[in-house]
C-alpha cells in the first residue's frame, strides 16, 4: 500500500488482530483490519472505497497490493526483479483496449460506410474493447453502449482490466463467443491460486477472492477470441449466414495444444518458477508459484511502439520503460516462439536450382491469427557469390508493401518461378460480391485463408467450421500434410530459378515478415476521412510501421554450372559417342573440330571408373549396362549416356 510505513504495517497488523479478537463475540466474525487501518489505508493511497453497486472494480483498486512494493518484498522474483502484475498489464493491449486509435478510427469506417447500424456497431464492439463498461451498462437496463458512453465512463476507459480477467465465471466456460462473457456479478474476484490471503481485498477494497480453476484456463479468452459477425451487403441489408472474423480460441481447439494442458495464458504470460510475494504490506505471506508475467505478449509490436508515442494524446499512464518490456516480450514472442524454418537445395540442375522452405507453426493458433489484417509474407533471394541477386521474390518495397503483389488477392503457392509471386499468409476477407473488402460487417467469406495451421490441426475437427482453409492451399500436398497425413502444422514452399548461364556458387536466404496493418488492408480506410480517421491517419503516418522479421533461414554454397548448360546444345552437335548402343562395350567419341582433353567413365550412379588421357577417343567399357562419359574439350564439357551389351 502506497505510503503505509513498515512501522505501520506491523502495527497496524497487530492491533488489528487484537481488535479482531475483541470483536468477535459482539459482532460475528472478525474483520482483519481494524476501521482505523482501513481509514489511512484509504488516505495514504488516494483510493476511494469502491462503491458497494459497482460490480467492476477500475485498476486503480488493484494498485495498492498488486503495484509496486516500495519495501521490495511482494512482486518481486528471486533476482529483485519488479514483477508487478499492474505496471505489466498498464502497457499492454489489453489495458487500452478503449483508447486503442486504431480501433477508435476502424469504428467510426464501420458507422461511416453504415451509419443505420451505428448503435449495434458500437454496442457489438465495445463489448471486448470496453468490456466492464458496456456490461455495466446492458446490466442496469441502459444499453446499447455507444463509444460516446465509453469515453465518460472510467470503468469502460479502464479496458481488459484486472476485474474483467478475474470476474469471469464458470458458466458456460469456453462455449461463448463474439463478446458474450459471463461474468459472476457478486463482489467477488476469482485467482488461480488457492486458498487465498482475503483480508486486504475484502477490507480495503470490498470484494472477497476466492480460487477460481477456470482462471489459467483457455476457456477464460473464448468470449473475445472467438468473433462471428453477421454480414449486410452493399445496401446495409442484413444476409442470412454468418462470417467468422475471428477464431483464436477455436484454432487452439483445433490443435493439439489443449490435448497436452498447454493453454493460451501459459505462452502469454510466460510463466516463472519463482515463488512470488502477491500482495504488499504483509512480511508473513509467503511466494505463490507458478506467477504469470502480466506483459500479456502478442504480435502487435506496431501498435505497442504508435501507442507508446502518443501516450499523452492517448490518455494512456503507462511509462515509456513499461513499454519497453512489452515491446521487448512481444518480439520474444514472434520471434523465439511463433516460427522454425527450414531452407534447401532440392534440386540443381545445369540451368536451374530448385529450393524448398518448410515452415512450421510453433504458435497454439494458426499464424498469424486474430483481427483479419494481419500477414505474414516470405522473402526469399539467390545471390551468387559477387553478391549479385539471380532471383528474389516478396521484396519489400520502402511503403512496406509486397513488390509485385497481386493487388487483390496473392495466390497461395507450392512452387513460386516468377519474381512477382509471393508467398503470403493471410486471410483475405470477400464481401457479398465476392469483391475484396476490408469492411468488417460486409465480411462475407474468405477469398482466401493459407494461415498456417497449428500443429495437429484437422479438416476433420468439430471446430474446423470456424477454422477452415480457402484457396489453393486446401489442393498442396505439403499444407499441413506428410504423405497425406494432416497436422504437422507446417507447408513446404518451392523457388525454381534458372541460374542464367552463371558458374559458381550460390546461396540462398529466406525471412518471414510479420505486419499487424499491411498498407494494402489501410487504403480502405484511408480513402475516407472522420475525426478519428484523421487522428490516426496523423499517428500511423509518424510510426514506424516496419515489419517484423520473425525468423529466417539460409544455405551454404551450392555449385552450379551454367555456363556449361549455355554451350551444351552446341557440344551436343559437335560430339556424338558411337556406336550406342556399344557391341562388346566398345564405342568411339568422335569430337568434330575440338580438341579432347580427356574423357571420364563413370557408372549409372555416378561413381566414377576411369579416366582416359588428352587425345584418346577409343572407350573400353567395364561390363554391361549403363555407363556415363564425362567428356572434356577445349570448348566444353559434355556428358553422354551409354549403353555398353
Amino acid at each position: 500500500m502506497p505510503g503505509l510505513s513498515k512501522h505501520f504495517i506491523f502495527g497496524g497488523l497487530l492491533l488489528g488482530l487484537i481488535y479482531s479478537a475483541a470483536q468477535w463475540t459482539s459482532y460475528g466474525p472478525p474483520r482483519f483490519h481494524t476501521p482505523q487501518e482501513i481509514q489511512a489505508f484509504h488516505a495514504n493511497s488516494m483510493l476511494e472505497v469502491v462503491d458497494s453497486n459497482v460490480i467492476f472494480p477500475t485498476s486503480k483498486a488493484c494498485v495498492g497490493c498488486h503495484g509496486r512494493d516500495e519495501n521490495g518484498y511482494a512482486s518481486v522474483d528471486l533476482a529483485g526483479n519488479d514483477v508487478n502484475v499492474v505496471d505489466d498489464w498498464s502497457a499492454t493491449m489489453m489495458a487500452n483496449s478503449a483508447k486503442d486509435p486504431f480501433w477508435r478510427a476502424k469504428v467510426s469506417h464501420e458507422i461511416l460506410i453504415h451509419p443505420m447500424h451505428s448503435a449495434a456497431i458500437q454496442d457489438k464492439c465495445t463489448s471486448c474493447h470496453a468490456p466492464n463498461g458496456r456490461y455495466t451498462a446492458h446490466y442496469r437496463g441502459h444499453g446499447p453502449y455507444s463509444i460516446a458512453d465509453m469515453l465518460a465512463d472510467s470503468i469502460g476507459m479502464d479496458g481488459v482490466s484486472c476485474s474483467t480477467c478475474h470476474k469471469i465465471s464458470q458458466q458456460d466456460f469456453g462455449l461463448t463467443f463474439s463478446g458474450q462473457i459471463n461474468f459472476d456479478t457478486a463482489r467477488v474476484i476469482y485467482g488461480p491460486y488457492y486458498e487465498p490471503f482475503a483480508a486486504p481485498m475484502e477490507d480495503f477494497v470490498g470484494f472477497r477472492p476466492l480460487h477460481g480453476q477456470h482462471v489459467p484456463e483457455a476457456g477464460l479468452c473464448a468470449p473475445c477470441h472467438t468473433l462471428i459477425t453477421h454480414p449486410v451487403n452493399a445496401q446495409g441489408e442484413f444476409l442470412d449466414i454468418a462470417f467468422v472474423e475471428q477464431a483464436t480460441y477455436h484454432e487452439w481447439l483445433n490443435s493439439t495444444y489443449g490435448l497436452q494442458n498447454v493453454t493460451c495464458q501459459d505462452c502469454h504470460f510466460s510463466r516463472i518458477k519463482d515463488p512470488v510475494v502477491i500482495s504488499s504490506n504483509y512480511l508473513f505471506l509467503d511466494g505463490r508459484v507458478p506467477f504469470g508475467i502480466h506483459e500479456m505478449a502478442g504480435a502487435n509490436t506496431m501498435m505497442l511502439r504508435l501507442m507508446k508515442q502518443n501516450r499523452q494524446a492517448l490518455g494512456i499512464t503507462a511509462s515509456a520503460e513499461n513499454y519497453d518490456a512489452t515491446i521487448a516480450a512481444t518480439y520474444a514472442m514472434l520471434q523465439d516462439k511463433t516460427l522454425s524454418m527450414e531452407l534447401q537445395a532440392e534440386t540443381v540442375r545445369s540451368d536451374s536450382v530448385t529450393f524448398a522452405l518448410k515452415l512450421t507453426n510453433r504458435a497454439g493458433h494458426k499464424f498469424p491469427s486474430g483481427y483479419p489484417s494481419r500477414r505474414a509474407l516470405v522473402s526469399f533471394v539467390a545471390l551468387t557469390e559477387q553478391g549479385d541477386t539471380l532471383f528474389r521474390s516478396g521484396m519489400l518495397q520502402p511503403d512496406y508493401e509486397v513488390e509485385g503483389h497481386d493487388p487483390v488477392v496473392e495466390p497461395h503457392y507450392q512452387m513460386i518461378t516468377r519474381p512477382d509471386q509471393a508467398q503470403i499468409y493471410e486471410m483475405v476477407m470477400g464481401d457479398a460480391a465476392g469483391q475484396l473488402t476490408t469492411v468488417l460487417l460486409r465480411g462475407y467469406e474468405p477469398l482466401k485463408d493459407n494461415r498456417l495451421p497449428p500443429l495437429g490441426f484437422r479438416t476433420t475437427h468439430s471446430a474446423y467450421d470456424t477454422t477452415r482453409i480457402f484457396g489453393n492451399a486446401l489442393n498442396d500436398p505439403d499444407f499441413n500434410k506428410v504423405n497425406g497425413v494432416e497436422g504437422t502444422g507446417s507447408d513446404i514452399v518451392r523457388y525454381r530459378i534458372s541460374v542464367n548461364g552463371y558458374q559458381g556458387n550460390i546461396r540462398a536466404y529466406a525471412t518471414v515478415y510479420y505486419q499487424s496493418l499491411p498498407p494494402k488492408w489501410m487504403e480502405e480506410i484511408f480513402a475516407d476521412s472522420t475525426p478519428e480517421i484523421e487522428t490516426f491517419r496523423t499517428m500511423f503516418n509518424n510510426a514506424d510501421r516496419s515489419p517484423v522479421a520473425v525468423s529466417s533461414a539460409q544455405t551454404g554454397n551450392v555449385y552450379v554450372d551454367g555456363v556449361t548448360a549455355a554451350r551444351e546444345s552446341a557440344l551436343q552437335q559437335a560430339i556424338r559417342v558411337f556406336p550406342n548402343p556399344a557391341p562388346d562395350g566398345k564405342c568411339q567419341v568422335l569430337a568434330d573440330g575440338l580438341n579432347v582433353l580427356g574423357i571420364r567413365v563413370f557408372d549409372a550412379k555416378g561413381s566414377w571408373l576411369k579416366s582416359l588421357p588428352a587425345g584418346a577417343t577409343e572407350v573400353s567399357l567395364p561390363g554391361r549396362g549403363v555407363f556415363l562419359l564425362e567428356i572434356r574439350t577445349d570448348k566444353g564439357t559434355l556428358t553422354q549416356r551409354v549403353l555398353a551389351r
